[in-house]
């Protein structure tokens, strides 16, 4: 199985430049569990997608894109689980390829972060979601889903674009935080909103996507949907001008609870991934240009 169902040629771990990285790994999920199941699913998805992106007009499978094995779940507990990601993610980056995890629940990201910012300490991360994520613990865990975005502000400045649900200790951590959140009615509201989001962010990017920052209407396959969400087009366009202002280090798509008999939330998350690594070239395309 690997991601985009291409040819062995263009999957040689030697000469890709993306690898991805699929964690089937659920365990601190508080509402609807499943996204274990998330890999598989956008893996399986991906297989049926057309390679020649029409936005972009190229064939991005070319650069090469080799899909690893999938990293076993730690059931001892999430810190293992982010520390399994970062060492899976750190060999990832020394060997000069842009990482691209597929989830699983959003705990896992944090071990991304940990690793890439290692290798490049100028990182800042782009957080799309539809939950701050800012509790500093959460059901007894530093670890849990919910307190990813706390850990990652800790590590690296952050940019939060879609949030319509947090606590009252979540709000007020952000009034006395640098993070900096826009809310899903900002964006859907505001002129100039992606101008003002592009604009916290310069030099070496990850970015995160949890998909419930996706209406439900265009993403129901998740743990946690909250109404009121963006829309396809919207987190498109704030990932595209990322790209042509920043280079995007790595990312991942998290989050995908898939629901038997409906795939288009999974061809959704597919061609979100496969698009997400053809605006990553975007800032090396010009770069060499």
């Amino acid at each position: 199985m690997n991601f985009g169902g291409i040819e062995p040629e263009y999957t040689d771990l030697e000469r890709a430049l993306f690898v991805v990285l699929p964690v089937p790994y659920d365990l601190t999920s508080t509402y609807r569990s499943g996204s274990r199941m998330g890999p598989t699913a956008i893996l399986d998805a991906s297989a049926h997608m057309e390679l020649y992106d029409e936005e972009l007009g190229r064939e991005t499978y070319q650069c090469g894109i080799h899909t690893l094995p999938f990293l076993e779940p730690d059931a001892r507990g999430p810190q293992e689980m982010v520390e399994a990601v970062r060492r899976k993610t750190a060999e990832v980056v020394a060997s000069a390829k842009i990482p691209v995890m597929l989830g699983g629940e959003h705990s896992i990201s944090f071990g991304c972060v940990q690793a890439l910012k290692e290798k490049y300490p100028a990182l800042s991360v782009l957080q799309f979601d539809a939950h701050a994520d800012l509790r500093d613990v959460y059901q007894g865990s530093p670890y849990s889903h919910a307190s990813v975005a706390r850990r990652i502000s800790e590590c690296c400045p952050l940019v939060q674009a879609g949030i319509r649900s947090m606590s009252a200790e979540e709000a007020a951590f952000l009034a006395d935080s640098r993070v900096k959140s826009f809310s899903a009615d900002y964006i859907l509201e505001e002129k100039g909103w992606c101008e003002a989001v592009v604009r916290h962010l310069q030099g070496d990017v990850y970015i995160s996507v949890d998909l419930d920052v996706l209406d439900p209407a265009f993403m129901p396959a998740t743990g946690t949907p909250e109404p009121g969400g963006i829309g396809w087009k919207d987190m498109l366009r704030l990932i595209r001008a990322v790209s042509e202002k920043c280079r995007i280090r790595g990312f991942d798509v998290v989050e995908l609870s898939p629901i038997p008999g409906l795939v288009a939330p999974d061809f959704l998350a597919a061609k979100l991934t496969y698009r997400m690594m053809g605006y990553t070239l975007n800032h090396i395309n010009k770069t060499r240009s």
